[in-house]
């Protein structure tokens, strides 16, 4: 019998703020950190970041009023302001019809043409309101952030996928992504955090200074202080696998979590709800004990599954969208080795084999420069969370999921 405690089952979206678990402990120090700087989190896909965000925007606290966005597809910094005041404009309406559009003539426009337009009418009136929005952004960007100054409130604004919004930007108009975050890194410190009133959260499952350190632009976030979402512990999955499974009556094998836990690797909250959901699924149609060989089977049909076959596929879709050549084949052919070791691969051998990349495409670089770009792109690996070092100093993959997969479709 399923408990009112027990939690639902998560495939495809976040955890809703009610049921996000195990994360106490790192909101409280994000808080704390939030209280004196902004912040920029990282988290691979699918590990619970966004999850993370939405709890802080419907939990709010030290005074903060939130506004959360999520900017992944966004190509103009005046797209960013159009859709942070949208959802300022959701989120407290009455407090910006009453605060922060007194007196501000083109946000007093637009919310007298709300009620004729209708369903969306405050978005699409914005967009009409000054036909030279792009070349305007800075002004307009100044002129919201002043005025919610002004107001003596204190605000949290929270953008997700920050990183894919500046990769598109660096598309389109490199000189605008430089002028955009010089624009931005001044907001940030002007006046200093400790005496504004305004906080920045960024996010993104894309590394932030993996994506700029390539466009030699690093220097405009390093004041962002960087924290990670920690990896659940293998006490978590214990505990989450007793919640979902024996919440629900399903009787288990003793060793059925450290099962699931070595079949895990690292353990990515998307892969751990649908192995517990289909475990469970196992039980309401044979209502028998779960046992180590339904684990395996369950991650074996999980890696050529079409749920989770989507969002691997996203791991190596994104080296060809975040990793320029010579980098992408480097990785590919790294990580397709990788995938067929047993327990990883050492450094050495990692380097013979970046070698013979490079030595297949042609490349005449100086031994200096091959081994700092075989450097640069381990780093990106690991910071991307492809990877990571093991016992031995191996370097394995981080997910067992990702790895069983990548040896089957891409080795």
């Amino acid at each position: 019998m399923e408990t009112e405690t027990t939690p639902e089952f998560y495939i495809g979206t976040p955890v809703e703020p009610i049921d996000l678990r195990f994360r106490g402990a790192f909101v409280a120090e994000l808080r704390q950190t939030l209280r004196n700087g902004h912040v920029v989190l990282t988290a691979p896909r699918r590990t619970g970041k966004t999850s993370v965000m939405n709890y802080l925007r419907d939990h709010p606290e030290n005074e903060f009023r939130v506004v959360s966005i999520n900017v992944q597809d966004l190509t103009h910094p005046a797209d960013f302001f159009q859709v942070l005041l949208d959802a300022f404009h959701d989120a407290h309406p009455e407090f910006l019809r009453d605060r922060l559009a007194a007196g501000w003539g083109l946000l007093s426009d637009v919310l007298g043409k709300v009620e004729s337009i209708g369903a969306g009418g405050f978005k699409l009136a914005l967009r009409g309101s000054d036909p030279d929005w792009r070349e305007n952004w800075r002004r307009h960007g100044d002129t919201f952030l002043a005025r919610a100054r002004a107001t003596g409130v204190k605000f949290l604004f929270i953008i997700d996928e920050f990183p894919d919004m500046l990769l598109n930007l660096s598309r389109k108009d490199v000189g605008l992504l430089r002028e955009f975050l010089a624009w931005f890194r001044t907001q940030r410190q002007n006046p200093p955090p400790t005496r504004d009133s305004i906080r920045w959260l960024v996010g993104g499952s894309v590394n932030l200074t993996g994506t700029l350190d390539a466009l030699g632009m690093v220097d405009l976030v390093n004041d962002l202080e960087d924290v990670s979402l920690p990896p659940l512990t293998d006490e978590d999955i214990e505990t989450f696998v007793a919640d979902m499974l024996g919440g629900r009556g399903v009787p288990f094998e003793g060793d059925v979590p450290r099962q699931l836990i070595a079949r895990l690797g690292r353990p990515i909250p998307f892969f751990m709800q649908i192995a517990t959901q289909n475990l469970y699924r196992l039980w309401r149609r044979e209502q028998r004990t779960i046992s180590l060989t339904d684990v395996d089977a369950v991650f074996d049909e999980m890696i050529v599954g079409s749920a989770a076959r989507t969002q691997l596929q996203h791991y190596h879709s994104r080296i060809r969208q975040y990793y320029a050549e010579p980098r992408r084949s480097m990785a590919h052919a790294l990580l397709g080795q990788i995938s067929m070791s047993s327990s990883g691969l050492t450094r050495a051998t990692l380097l013979q084999e970046t070698e013979r990349v490079l030595a297949g495409l042609g490349a005449t670089r100086p031994a200096h420069e091959r081994r700092q770009l075989f450097n640069q792109l381990m780093f990106d690996l690991e910071n991307d969370f492809y990877v990571v070092e093991v016992r031995g100093g191996n370097y394995d993959f981080a997910s067992g999921v990702l790895k069983s997969w990548w040896r089957k479709y891409h080795a």
